[in-house]
């Protein structure tokens, strides 16, 4: 054991859990338990934290849950949930805002829509929050976060505060290149000033296109795989189709009837049974079209 845990637990005790179960914390509904897990209300909090474990432990940020598939398996580190003081979102000025890192990404839509302020319409459909959204350079409707950044601070593991410019970051399809080292804690983004009856209908119509075209109110982690963009012209949900007999299930995971790159926990599947899956479709997608697929989706082992 590389912390002292008793050590750990007076110092941070309220916000402090061991073997903490992390199965209702993501949105597939699978998972083990974590060694430790950290709620992190503020910055000072978070800083005393870090430095306590010096960088000694394996650390995953948990944002909405959104986009994870867990290990059942108990994890062995630590999981962070940055609460409270991350949540805060506010107008700099008339075009900026700046939102915490665990603010929702629909949070921020509507403040910007409250604002009257264009530009962050296409965040209504995204699940999860803006630190798991700028980490994977979060998108759909033609539109993406880096498109609207304009800097985010972060911290890397042994506590040291950065500030990183939107134009310094190498964005590309579903990922911004930022190290996995780094802990966002919150974002300025621009807008444009737009009519407020108008983004409402934006809005409403991508939030209906959305709900003809993918699952809703399901065990689902959104898209499993990232468009191959330069390896084919097909989306990812065609390569698949044309791959892979869409009945197939291992467990309680399989494929969604309505979209086939959204893959489903359809009552108690496991871990091993939706990664099977992933790797069962991967496999016969490269086998059928010579077309490697990456996950969109992190998976925590």
């Amino acid at each position: 054991m590389n912390t002292d845990l008793s050590e750990l637990l007076s110092e941070f005790n309220k916000n402090i859990k061991l073997d903490y179960d992390l199965k209702k914390k993501n949105w597939f509904n699978i998972g083990g338990k974590t060694k430790i897990y950290y709620k992190a209300d503020n910055l000072k909090e978070l800083i005393k934290f870090l430095k306590k474990i010096q960088n000694k432990e394996k650390i995953f940020i948990l944002g909405g849950g959104s986009n994870i598939l867990i290990t059942d398996k108990k994890f062995d580190g630590v999981v962070i949930k940055l609460t409270n003081n991350f949540n805060n979102i506010s107008l700099l000025n008339e075009e900026i805002i700046i939102a915490g890192s665990s603010v929702t990404d629909k949070s921020l839509s509507d403040f910007a829509m409250k604002n009257s302020l264009g530009g962050f319409e296409f965040l209504s459909c995204i699940p999860g929050t803006i630190g798991g959204g700028i980490k994977m350079n979060a998108g759909c409707f033609q539109r993406e976060f880096k498109d609207i950044l304009i800097s985010v601070q972060a911290i890397n593991k042994s506590g040291q505060a950065i500030t990183i410019p939107a134009k310094e970051i190498d964005f590309q399809y579903r990922d911004s290149g930022l190290s996995d080292d780094l802990i966002f804690l919150s974002a300025s983004f621009k807008g444009f000033k737009k009519d407020k009856n108008l983004i409402i209908n934006e809005m409403k119509l991508l939030k209906e296109k959305k709900e003809k075209a993918q699952p809703t109110r399901i065990k689902t982690s959104g898209s499993t795989f990232k468009n191959p963009i330069h390896q084919s012209k097909k989306k990812v949900w065609q390569l698949i189709k044309e791959s892979v007999p869409l009945s197939k299930s291992f467990g309680e995971a399989s494929i969604s009837e309505k979209h086939c790159n959204f893959f489903v926990n359809k009552g108690n599947a496991k871990f091993d049974d939706m990664k099977k899956l992933i790797e069962f479709v991967s496999e016969n997608v490269f086998k059928k079209t010579g077309v490697k697929l990456e996950t969109e989706i992190k998976i925590l082992e």
